[in-house]
């Protein structure tokens, strides 16, 4: 593997004019909802559910927005033993979404069926759906995003740190500075 080039496609996504517009675009849409009242609820599978898990706490300890990730071991079997494992996120929406929130899915592929479903679903609430995708450009999860931030990659080690790159950007947008203090 040549290291420069692996490198190389790191820069080449993170330095694109259309993910810094995005993500200015994205750090609004977050204070509208914060100033609203409103929460960030995040999901998303393996490494994916990490990064939204990460970003809950980020987005509600640093960037004073509330925020949570759909995570937790027992409401994910739980749902998913009772609706299928393709509607436990769509499910979770129904009972933890308000008309305010938004929901942010993460996906490399843009193909995993719970989390289409899920954004299905949120679109049929009312909700801001952003996805954060990868791979194919024209993958389902992004056709169905308010505003979807779309990795040209088919590594899932880059599409999966390009996406917590951008989303942490946001956070840091959100916040003013890239350097603080944590508050505890």
């Amino acid at each position: 593997m040549d290291l420069t080039h692996y490198l190389g496609e790191y820069i080449r996504l993170l330095s694109s004019r259309d993910n810094v517009a995005l993500m200015r675009q994205l750090k609004e849409r977050v204070a509208a909802v914060r100033d609203a009242g409103g929460k960030i609820l995040l999901a998303g599978n393996g490494a994916s559910a990490s990064i939204a898990s990460h970003l809950a706490t980020d987005f509600s300890k640093q960037g004073g927005v509330r925020a949570m990730a759909f995570n937790d071991a027992n409401l994910i079997t739980a749902l998913g033993n009772d609706c299928g494992y393709e509607n436990w996120i769509a499910k979770a929406l129904d009972l933890y979404a308000d008309p305010k929130d938004m929901v942010i899915l993460i996906s490399s592929s843009g193909k995993s069926p719970n989390v289409i479903n899920a954004a299905r679903r949120a679109k049929e609430m009312g909700l801001y759906v952003a996805t954060f995708t990868g791979f194919a450009a024209d993958n389902p999860l992004g056709a169905l995003a308010d505003i979807n931030f779309w990795a040209d990659s088919r590594s899932y080690n880059i599409v999966e740190c390009v996406h917590m790159i951008w989303l942490t950007g946001v956070v840091d947008l959100l916040i003013g500075t890239s350097e603080y203090g944590v508050q505890g």
